[in-house]
């Protein structure tokens, strides 16, 4: 267990440094006034080309939107999973300390969402109702990778039965799968607006996932003691 939990600390930051590269690049190298309204892109070139072959459905944009309703149902049981446990039992520090550390990574990956919906890196490459969106890191690929793969995590942790764990895996993959797939080719967003989303919420579950592990070998250790 303390291997999985180096492994993932390592994986974590290493993914988070790469994200924070990828943002600095992307400022930097091949920026072009081609975007909508002449807004600057970096890696102008690839990006044109990529998003001139998608083309843009609106309609698999406005299907892969409401979806997005979809992890935020999942903090709202997980919160609701919390916040019984604190009635029940009237004090927050005999929560559960993975809820706990995943509230903590719920508000972290809401930051983030705001963070850069004020701090805009790209514009989207179309106008959403005539507006021009902020659109790096994709903010619905940010909350669905951010939250989707927390889900099964839990789910695996607290249900016994292999075949709830296998069918939440599938369930929870391919829905993820579908939505940053969907996206990237609805062409509403870049295709390095997806890589920085994918980089960010890898590297915040890894080490999400690290704390958990740390948390339990805690516990593990004091109940040794005792």
């Amino acid at each position: 267990m303390k291997e999985k939990q180096k492994r993932d600390l390592l994986a974590g930051a290493g993914l988070l440094v790469g994200f924070v590269v990828w943002t600095i690049l992307i400022r930097h190298v091949d920026v072009q006034a081609a975007g909508v309204n002449g807004t600057a892109i970096g890696f102008a070139t690839f990006h044109v080309w990529f998003h001139q072959m998608t083309g843009t459905n609106m309609t698999l944009y406005a299907v892969t939107d409401w979806l997005g309703l979809v992890p935020v149902v999942v903090c709202l049981c997980f919160g609701g999973l919390g916040f019984v446990q604190l009635i029940r039992r009237k004090s927050l520090l005999r929560v559960d300390p993975d809820i706990l550390l995943l509230g903590g990574y719920y508000l972290l990956v809401l930051t983030a969402y705001l963070l850069f919906e004020m701090i805009p890196i790209h514009y989207r490459p179309v106008l959403i109702n005539g507006n021009m969106e902020a659109s790096y890191p994709s903010s619905t690929t940010l909350l669905v990778l951010g939250v989707m793969p927390t889900c099964r995590f839990q789910i695996s942790r607290r249900f016994g039965n292999p075949a709830l764990r296998h069918a939440a895996g599938a369930v929870t993959e391919a829905f993820s799968a579908f939505m940053v797939i969907g996206r990237l080719i609805s062409g509403v967003h870049w295709v390095g607006d997806i890589i920085g989303s994918v980089l960010l919420s890898a590297g915040l579950f890894l080490l999400y996932r690290a704390l958990v592990i740390m948390t339990d070998r805690k516990k593990t250790a004091r109940n040794k003691e005792e």
